[in-house]
């Protein structure tokens, strides 16, 4: 009889996790530089993929780096499928070269939209979804702009800046370390004109080392207000207002150049989608706390707009 009770337990409790998911993952190999997860929900009534892009630095597909982890791309895949939306996220290719222990130190800004045209290249030739939309999150809002350019249905901009990468930066330094703003001014000019400099003040090394240079110059060709002007497409702009990185001045920009997109501002929210109630410390905090729900204003938002 105890057995008996423990396989109906058993049985109940697989139940009510498949009930959580709605969906089958597959592991898909793009190229040699990408992998990624596809999302596919069970329900198949509709057959549009989104594609999430993630943000800066050595980002892998569920949105973690380094030593944090957040889980919030794969909180966003996962949510957007269980609404009958397939998705698929991938990891930035130097996640799989430090993997192997092959860093790229040429890498450019130009690489990661290669990357996320291949990504769109190979649905549109492997499988048979009727649109394809590009979320793209923080850095990857821009590459998204990019890729989604005549090969895309619908563009989606999540925690997105609407000025170049060296106005973003110049204005960090103005607020907060206002001594180098004119020496930040004399760098940036000279990376625009795609040339190097070893004449920064050692405080802005992690800016400007030597070895990031040629990146930043190449993406700081990249305007994306100019961009978004591009997109003849159903555009949806998204932030957060507690997001520490990219305010929502920057999403007024994108709106501002594309007057024909949608904005949706969500109160409360930060740059990695979690609902903040408290001040700074709990912001910087919910980086590397991977319990939290995502807001559930972006997966309404998103699912409302594709839908």
């Amino acid at each position: 009889m105890k057995w008996k009770l423990l396989i109906l337990t058993v049985l109940i409790t697989c139940s009510l996790f498949g009930q959580d998911k709605l969906f089958t993952a597959e592991e898909i190999v793009i190229n040699e530089f990408i992998d990624g997860t596809l999302l596919t929900p069970l329900d198949t009534s509709t057959s549009i993929l989104t594609i999430i892009i993630a943000g800066s630095g050595p980002t892998n597909r569920d949105g973690n780096q380094n030593f944090l982890m957040n889980n919030s791309l794969k909180k966003l895949a996962e949510g957007l499928s269980n609404q009958g939306l397939a998705s698929f996220r991938y990891d930035k290719r130097i996640v799989k070269q430090i993997r192997k222990g092959k860093v790229d130190k040429n890498i450019m800004f130009d690489d990661f939209i290669t990357d996320a045209v291949s990504v769109i290249d190979y649905f549109k030739e492997k499988h048979s979804f009727s649109k394809i939309y590009i979320i793209g999150h923080s850095q990857g809002s821009l590459v998204g702009m990019l890729a989604a350019k005549d090969k895309a249905d619908g563009f989606i901009s999540l925690a997105g800046a609407g000025q170049s990468i060296d106005a973003v930066i110049q204005e960090q330094i103005e607020k907060n370390m206002a001594t180098y703003t004119e020496d930040s001014k004399k760098v940036f000019a000279i990376l625009k004109e795609n040339k190097t400099t070893t004449n920064y003040p050692p405080a802005l090394a992690s800016v400007f080392d030597i070895s990031l240079q040629p990146f930043m110059s190449n993406w700081i060709q990249y305007n994306p207000t100019e961009k978004i002007k591009e997109l003849n497409m159903p555009i949806l702009i998204i932030n957060g207002t507690k997001d520490l990185q990219v305010s929502t001045a920057e999403a007024n920009l994108l709106k501002e150049a594309n007057p024909k997109a949608q904005i949706k501002i969500i109160e409360n929210m930060n740059h990695i989608l979690f609902t903040i109630e408290g001040g700074t410390l709990e912001n910087s905090k919910s980086y590397n706390e991977s319990f939290r729900k995502i807001n559930p204003e972006v997966i309404e938002s998103i699912v409302g707009f594709i839908k």
